[in-house]
């Protein structure tokens, strides 16, 4: 992995952690459907340009209901839950509870849903081990508060968004351009919030318009399985940012969580880190 790809995954991992803060400080003055509707029509404003200059928009046709669903699936749905949830529990905690999805997509993988993705023992292992983290930080860091109780499960319930989100693109979306794929949904993201929308001045759109532009430029250099490594950086910087803007309190079961999460989220991905690139990209270029 290059030097530059190194760069652009920690400033992503950077700006994404920041979103947590981001939406922390947007409620302060705006609805959550308010606030999921601007970082959506403003990241789509930004990615359809490039799925246009890519000329991948015309993979699109005749998937309109995948496009749907994976609109709901994985943006709109995770996007409000997520905001929704930080009404009651800190932006560090939210960005430790998101990083689940792996453990949801192992867990998903023992039903009916995705035996396709069938994980091994390793695999197990983390989804246990994961299991603990949050059984911890619920346990400890929001034990006794039920409004905070709840904020924790709305934001867990997006981890499960985002892994179903990723087993139906990958079942739905196959040769599609990533681009292509992401401006579509979020494009229909927004218009399904749009109703619920606040006309006013969106805080939190420049970290999602820059993330995805980044995101999609390490896809097109190094593929999407380097690109994932930021689902294990962003976590830290989220606690960073909440620690050092917010002054949010963590306690030796936070760092306890986000070591158990992340670890568990690891090994219920494969229990290794992506391997090196053995043949070209230049297909994702194109």
């Amino acid at each position: 992995m290059s030097r530059r790809s190194w760069f652009l995954l920690l400033v992503l991992a950077a700006t994404w952690g920041a979103s947590y803060l981001f939406i922390k400080i947007g409620l302060r003055d705006f609805s959550a459907p308010f606030l999921v509707f601007a970082r959506t029509a403003l990241a789509a404003l930004v990615l359809l340009p490039v799925a246009l200059h890519r000329n991948a928009l015309g993979a699109l046709r005749g998937r309109g209901g995948s496009i749907a669903l994976l609109a709901v699936l994985q943006v709109a749905a995770p996007f409000l839950l997520i905001t929704l949830g930080e009404r009651w529990i800190p932006s560090a905690l939210a960005g430790i509870l998101v990083a689940s999805a792996p453990i949801w997509t192992a867990a998903l993988a023992f039903t009916a849903y995705a035996p396709a993705e069938r994980p091994g023992s390793v695999a197990l292992a983390g989804l246990g081990v994961g299991m603990v983290g949050v059984a911890l930080l619920f346990g400890i860091d929001l034990g006794g508060d039920r409004l905070a109780v709840l904020g924790g499960l709305m934001v867990l319930l997006a981890g499960l968004g985002y892994a179903g989100g990723g087993i139906e693109f990958k079942r739905r979306m196959a040769g599609v351009d990533p681009a292509a794929a992401a401006a579509a949904t979020m494009s229909v993201s927004a218009v399904l919030t749009l109703p619920a929308a606040l006309l006013t001045l969106p805080t939190s759109a420049g970290a999602d318009s820059v993330s995805a532009l980044i995101f999609y430029g390490l896809i097109a250099d190094e593929g999407p399985s380097r690109a994932a490594l930021v689902a294990y950086l962003s976590p830290g910087f989220a606690v960073g940012y909440g620690v050092a803007v917010l002054g949010e309190p963590v306690t030796a079961a936070t760092f306890a969580g986000l070591a158990l999460i992340l670890g568990g989220s690891y090994l219920a991905a494969g229990g290794r880190l992506p391997a090196r690139r053995r043949t070209a990209v230049a297909s994702a270029r194109s």
